[in-house]
């Protein structure tokens, strides 16, 4: 439709192109990031509270990072400030060693923000129960 000469489509999709790209994750699709979650499975557990390689996931969401009772987190880490929730989880997953220099943590990240979003969105969900 156009309204004074503008076209609405436009500015619709606009707005949902920059809800994508502005770097705060999205709502996405939990069953869709069970699959992402499998390169995350490697070194976390993420439906109970157990530590592997990385430290355990569930509950994560409003937890201060580098917090997790005997997992052993780098000083970066345990400095950070961060409280893990949707938007902290966004930024540091695209790129880890970016976002907090110093992690242990070995994964390069995801780099996708539809991927980024769906194993949020899973992680909050699995993490629950």
């Amino acid at each position: 439709m156009v309204r004074n000469g503008v076209l609405l489509v436009a500015g619709v999709a606009g707005t949902l192109a920059l809800g994508l790209t502005s770097g705060v994750a999205t709502a996405g699709d939990a069953e869709a990031g069970k699959k992402v979650f499998a390169k995350c499975a490697v070194c976390h557990v993420v439906d109970k509270p157990q530590n592997k390689v990385g430290p355990t996931l569930h509950g994560v969401i409003g937890r201060p990072a580098g917090t997790v009772e005997g997992f052993k987190y780098s000083d970066a880490m345990k400095n950070s400030g961060l409280v893990w929730d949707e938007a902290t989880l966004d930024a540091y997953l695209e790129n880890p060693k970016e976002h907090v220099k110093g992690t242990k943590m070995a994964f390069a990240g995801l780099k996708k923000p539809e991927d980024r979003a769906n194993v949020i969105a899973y992680i909050a969900e699995a993490s629950k129960n």
